[in-house]
């Protein structure tokens, strides 16, 4: 009975998260996702830039090191983006800092998609014992939205190119944020990502050795699977299908998938852990575990939670409560990786 009601909990929550939602064009828009790619018009020639990125080691790292411009005031931290795009606003990364008044431990927070406020109580709750917590605002999202826009849909969107762009521009900001607090002496780099977040803080986590602890909540391998099957997602998927099969978009967005980075997240120096909601209808189940199948398979040793909740259920008690401890339980915990070869 409880399960029931909180089904249909979840289903009212994503009912009320389609308001407004429209259908749009599908536009490849090669230009935008691949630095210096020249205009194309097939699927394919996308795909074949697409599979170029993913052996590219380089693909997200930096275009040029520049590490200037960022302005400290009051609690917030602003830089600029290292991806220039159409609006202003975009430009510029805002970040709310949370101090804990030791330079231990800081943990970057990338929000889920279409947030519309910050996680207080979570950076209050690690704050308080010894983590300073950095929320960052993902490109489109809080001071960076697109102006007369309700939703975050330049971030994911029927777009294939302005969506792979986007997830870059988040992965060079969050790596560019990291560089800052390694410079103010912070010892230990921690991420956390919540759905869309987590593709951006497991990317962040696979490329960049700063990171020694990553927390993915409600993740999966493949964001092209994703988008196909999940509740949240239904208008992109009617505005792809027009132009795309599933099969045509995993290749598009072969960059954007997680298990492409497997081997990368079973580095050395790198913990894991996971948490996943066992009646996700955004995230299916089947996405999250062929992702934890595929971690072991390249010999990582993730810290496993799975909630018997939903996607959007998670966030009340007491399945909150229990991903809270579990994180705080991560954090504390003394490093248990493994020595042997480092990757990029």
């Amino acid at each position: 009975m409880f399960h029931s009601w909180l089904d249909r909990w979840d289903e009212r929550r994503a009912q009320r998260g389609e308001e407004g939602k429209k259908t749009s064009d599908f536009v490849l828009d090669a230009e935008r996702a691949f630095p210096g790619a020249k205009k194309i018009t097939t699927i394919e020639e996308f795909g074949a830039l697409a599979d170029q990125a993913v052996a590219d080691p380089t693909f997200f790292d930096a275009p040029s090191v520049s590490d200037q411009g960022f302005e400290r005031l009051d609690g917030w931290l602003k830089f600029p983006s290292d991806i220039s795009t159409d609006f202003e606003q975009n430009n510029v990364v805002s970040a709310k800092i949370t101090e804990s008044g030791s330079f231990d431990q800081a943990m970057v927070i990338f929000h889920h998609w279409n947030a519309s406020t910050r996680n207080r109580q979570i950076a209050n709750f690690f704050s308080q014992r010894g983590i300073t917590v950095v929320e960052i605002a993902m490109p489109y999202h809080f001071e960076r939205s697109r102006p007369g826009s309700v939703h975050a849909d330049y971030m994911l969107s029927p777009n294939l190119g302005r969506t792979i762009q986007s997830v870059r521009q988040a992965v060079l900001d969050g790596r560019k944020l990291i560089r800052w607090l390694k410079s103010e002496g912070y010892r230990e780099i921690s991420v956390l990502g919540m759905s869309l977040g987590s593709w951006v803080a497991a990317i962040v986590a696979a490329h960049d050795l700063a990171v020694s602890k990553a927390s993915l909540f409600l993740t999966a391998g493949s964001l092209a699977d994703m988008v196909w099957t999940g509740r949240a997602t239904r208008s992109i998927r009617d505005s792809l299908e027009p132009g795309v099969d599933l099969t045509d978009l995993r290749t598009a967005w072969g960059p954007l998938n997680l298990e492409n980075y497997a081997h990368n997240l079973a580095r050395p120096g790198l913990d894991l852990h996971v948490v996943l909601a066992k009646r996700d209808r955004v995230v299916l189940p089947e996405l999250s575990q062929r992702f934890m199948q595929r971690l072991k398979d390249a010999d990582a040793q993730p810290k496993i939670l799975e909630l018997n909740c939903g996607h959007y259920s998670l966030a009340i008690p007491p399945y909150i409560l229990l991903a809270g401890l579990s994180l705080k339980r991560f954090l504390s915990s003394a490093h248990f990786g493994r020595s042997g070869q480092q990757f990029r």
